[in-house]
């Protein structure tokens, strides 16, 4: 018989599609928790069946109100409890963070066990730069808030990451095309599954490739970083001093355009110092 699991909060991740990544370590927390949470009885049934489980399910979703969240927590103090999502790695653009933050603050192990995620999985065959990026879940759904929320990363010197369903792929790929511009990006979809495909283009290639042909499956864009801007030339340097140096010592005027510009401050005095006669 197995050794019964210490109380506590057990974040599993599970697998994306192929059952085959499932770790050792998650099938045997699963097996011996009292309790697993789950956010689709219907998908988790056929994965805890997979692994052995007959722990008993407790729906989570992001609609889990305050008094069940305190009945879960009430639940720790003596009870082993696995938080699994339908797939991947929980609290990824699903719910639990507010199970985990409210765990810990009544002093409740929290324990995770890392694995599948599709976001990282996408990430990986992109073959887009990976030192830097930033996740953004599912845009908004309205045209102005989409808009918006492209604006607010545009400038951001990272690879972006995003999820979406089929049917929103073409707006979603043709609204980052209208905010971003030509960048590189990457469609993943059917990750690990059978039918996996990652296809790469532009924005607006992509856009235009998924516009009237939305493909089933879940899905992760991948969108590279920015260019680097180009760097002023000496007859803009030449003009920004000009322009700041007619209200400005050269001191003032070097850290304005420097910044503007985007020079080293150091070389932009020396030329304003030139300009200036001094």
């Amino acid at each position: 018989m197995d050794e019964r699991l210490a109380p506590g909060l057990y974040i599993v991740a599970t697998p994306i599609g192929n059952l085959g990544d499932m770790t050792s370590r998650a099938a045997d927390v699963l097996r011996r928790a009292d309790r697993v949470l789950v956010e689709d009885r219907r998908v988790s049934a056929r994965l805890l069946q997979h692994v052995g489980s007959t722990a008993r399910m407790i729906n989570y979703t992001d609609h889990t109100s305050e008094a069940e969240r305190d009945s879960i927590l009430a639940l720790l103090a003596d009870h082993a409890i696995a938080l699994i999502s339908d797939a991947g790695t929980p609290l990824i653009s699903d719910p639990g963070y507010k199970l985990v933050r409210d765990a810990r603050a009544a002093g409740h192990p929290v324990n995770t066990l890392p694995g599948p995620c599709a976001a990282v999985a996408a990430l990986t065959l992109a073959g887009l730069p990976t030192d830097r990026f930033l996740f953004l879940g599912f845009l908004p759904a309205k045209e102005k808030a989409r808009a918006e929320a492209i604006a607010e990363v545009a400038g951001i010197r990272a690879s972006l990451v995003l999820y979406e369903s089929g049917p929103r792929l073409g707006d979603t790929l043709a609204a980052l095309a209208d905010g971003l511009g030509a960048r590189e990006a990457a469609v993943a979809r059917e990750l690990t599954k059978l039918h996996e495909e990652c296809v790469t283009g532009t924005l607006a290639t992509l856009a235009d490739r998924y516009a009237d042909a939305p493909p089933r499956g879940e899905i992760v864009i991948v969108v590279g970083p920015p260019a680097p801007a180009a760097e002023a030339s000496g007859e803009e340097l030449d003009e920004a001093l000009a322009a700041a140096l007619a209200s400005q010592s050269p001191s003032r005027a070097a850290a304005d355009v420097a910044a503007a510009l985007k020079l080293p401050r150091k070389r932009v005095y020396a030329r304003a110092l030139e300009l200036a006669g001094k």
